[in-house]
């Protein structure tokens, strides 16, 4: 069960022996991996039932679409639960995958071990909004962000809830891990069509069966500052706003 929720063994042994509660996503996790509803799995007194997996069933069969398993009618809609970190005082981490990680990602993004090995932080302005990761880009599809900037992205369950033009980090089968504007296509074509901010590089779409993961950018880490738009409209539009300060001065 604990390598099917992506936590420690210990932590499920915190569990049962009430020593610790699980956390709001540890619990929709829960409920995907029973094929119930959140409500059902917190509002059950299972220790009254007379036997509780005829109840699992029961419900299963009530509950034959539930909100929480939306994953299995939308496009590419197989279960994904979501491997995560958490600190001595079960706060999640934000797990940082470097680019010389980047290929084992795609095996190990599931696997607890792997994410252990991974260096972590926090960000406190973040919030506790979300499960967040890190991801190390290279390239420069999407200047002026610069190649080996850091992204760091907020965990997408609902991917038909992405709007066009969203920034993404898109963990696919077949791309690997890209960073791109994400252009929505499920409903209508079962794709992602993904942008990149560089007019150089072409937009593409990507079938959603292949994708993996979606994280939605939300902050960056960069050592490179990005470099001035010098470009002669925009000096034309500094001079023009100059004059008009030097027009405003004499008037005054």
């Amino acid at each position: 069960m604990a390598e099917k929720l992506g936590i420690k063994r210990s932590l499920v042994g915190a569990y049962e022996e009430g020593r610790a509660e699980p956390k709001l996503t540890t619990l929709v996790n829960m409920a995907r991996l029973f094929g119930i509803t959140l409500d059902a799995l917190v509002t059950t007194d299972f220790s009254k039932k007379k036997n509780a997996k005829a109840a699992l069933l029961q419900m299963q069969n009530q509950n034959a679409a539930p909100a929480l398993d939306a994953s299995a009618t939308r496009p590419g809609g197989n279960l994904r639960i979501l491997a995560l970190t958490v600190d001595k005082d079960q706060n999640e981490n934000i797990e940082l995958v470097p680019l010389k990680a980047s290929a084992g990602y795609l095996n190990g993004y599931a696997d607890p071990e792997y994410l252990e090995e991974l260096p972590k932080f926090r960000l406190p302005m973040l919030g506790t909004n979300g499960t967040y990761r890190a991801f190390e880009i290279s390239g420069d599809s999407m200047l002026p962000i610069a190649s080996g900037t850091v992204i760091v992205g907020r965990y997408v369950d609902d991917w038909l809830s992405i709007k066009d033009g969203t920034p993404c980090i898109v963990v696919s089968s077949k791309e690997g891990i890209v960073f791109k504007r994400v252009f929505n296509r499920l409903k209508d074509a079962a794709m992602l069509a993904l942008h990149s901010d560089n007019p150089v590089y072409s937009p593409y779409e990507i079938d959603v069966e292949d994708v993996v993961e979606i994280w939605e950018a939300k902050s960056y880490i960069s050592n490179t500052f990005p470099i001035a738009d010098l470009s002669l409209n925009r000096l034309a539009s500094i001079v023009l706003d100059l004059q008009q300060q030097m027009t405003t001065m004499k008037k005054v």
